[in-house]
């Protein structure tokens, strides 16, 4: 479908784009009456009692048919007073009201012998930590509860996969970088896999600023693969021989293959729908890292499985700029892409060593009418080349990315 009046240039609407999740879910939905929470528990099915009508008096009862003369004359019976009906029994309250014969339990008035659970947890870092480990017990700071906060965000798990993209239309606007910093904080904290997937034709560069499993496979090589491991057979162990795990920080990365044209590596709609499956099936989070071109399939096709959008930007005024547009092309488009769009995180990166935290402040603040939260984070050597570990950071730089990463959590 070809919309010829959109800034989008000539693509799939992702809503029309057929999905093998969505092909197989019609074949097995079947109807449903209505929402579950519409339909009463049987405990709650009071139904109040009508009140009892009273019976028409019978004045007399028929008798047989009269004798023949000859017989002896039948006696004529008395008439049958009218019996009264007994009084309808009161209606039972909505409320609940006891059941014939049952006694209701009055509440319990004792005291529980569970303590409620108020211990805190003494300083564990900076100069009160210290305090701690000489036996001298003293409260964290503000600081540390805050750092325990994020941690609890980023360490909670969903019922069900999510999805966060990384976006931004112009090249060189930190969006690895992010991918990489967001996928170490959710897989060191919260304990459950976490995939950092490249879904870059056009030279993505994940695969270069991580590390390399024992084999070079990338995202071509599990494409062909998707039936095998969708099947209920499979076993998840098989997905090492295509993603490269991160012995550090403990996520794994789904690289492209930025040696080749882009022409070599296309992934349709429904390819993408395929390896998001996959994906899905095997990892309780997956953030992807994208590319450049906003009318390509896979990058329209990822932002219909998104469920929390990140855009990332460095203090250059073009990456932010290019930014805001892509947040304002969503809100213009309406529905799910306004929703994603009004509440997406930016996260503005530090990108020049000689700049300062009011510069990159200044950015974080021109977003604050077009997304939910916007954070900031310092410039580090380590996040400029080469491979991103999370332990090459500074604390300063950890902090901000915990942060983050808690911002990006409250959407989920």
């Amino acid at each position: 479908m070809t919309d010829k009046n959109s800034d989008w240039g000539p693509d799939v609407n992702p809503e029309d784009l057929p999905t093998r999740a969505r092909r197989r879910r019609d074949v097995a939905a079947s109807p449903v009456a209505g929402p579950i929470s519409e339909v009463p528990r049987f405990a709650d099915r009071v139904v109040p009692a009508e009140p009892a009508e009273a019976a028409p008096p019978v004045t007399s009862v028929p008798t047989s048919p009269p004798a023949s003369p000859s017989t002896t004359p039948a006696v004529p019976a008395s008439p049958v007073a009218s019996v009264p009906a007994a009084p309808a029994a009161p209606a039972a309250s909505a409320a609940g009201a006891a059941a014939p014969g049952r006694q209701q339990a009055a509440p319990s008035t004792r005291k529980s012998f569970l303590a409620a659970d108020t211990t805190r947890v003494p300083a564990e870092t900076g100069f009160r930590g210290i305090l701690t480990k000489l036996g001298i017990r003293i409260a964290p700071s503000k600081r540390e509860l805050e750092d325990r906060a994020n941690t609890r965000a980023v360490s909670q798990h969903w019922p069900g996969p999510r999805t966060i993209s990384v976006v931004n239309g112009k090249g060189g606007a930190n969006k690895t970088p992010t991918t990489v910093m967001l996928s170490s904080v959710f897989a060191r904290n919260g304990g459950g896999p976490v995939l950092a997937w490249d879904n870059n034709e056009t030279r993505g560069t994940l695969g270069w600023r991580t590390e390399q499993g024992p084999h070079s496979a990338t995202v071509m090589d599990l494409l062909p693969q998707t039936d095998q491991l969708l099947a209920p057979s499979a076993q998840s162990a098989l997905l090492a021989r295509y993603v490269h795990h991160q012995t550090e920080d403990k996520y794994d990365v789904l690289r492209s293959k930025p040696d080749v044209l882009a022409s070599e590596q296309k992934v349709t709609a429904d390819n993408f729908d395929d390896l998001h499956e996959v994906a899905s099936k095997y990892f309780r989070l997956n953030i992807v890292d994208s590319g450049n071109d906003e009318t390509a399939e896979r990058w329209l096709r990822m932002i219909h499985h998104t469920d929390q959008l990140v855009i990332a930007t460095t203090t250059l005024e073009e990456h932010a700029e290019a930014g805001a547009l892509l947040l304002e092309a969503l809100q213009a488009r309406g529905g799910r892409y306004a929703e994603l769009s009004q509440n997406a995180v930016v996260i503005v990166s530090q990108s020049d060593k000689n700049g300062t935290a009011a510069q990159a402040q200044e950015i974080a603040d021109g977003f604050a009418q077009l997304a939910r939260r916007a954070v900031t984070i310092p410039y580090d050597a380590a996040l400029h080349k080469g491979r991103i570990r999370w332990g090459s950071l500074r604390p300063a730089t950890q902090r901000a990315w915990l942060s983050a990463a808690a911002g990006v959590a409250e959407g989920l």
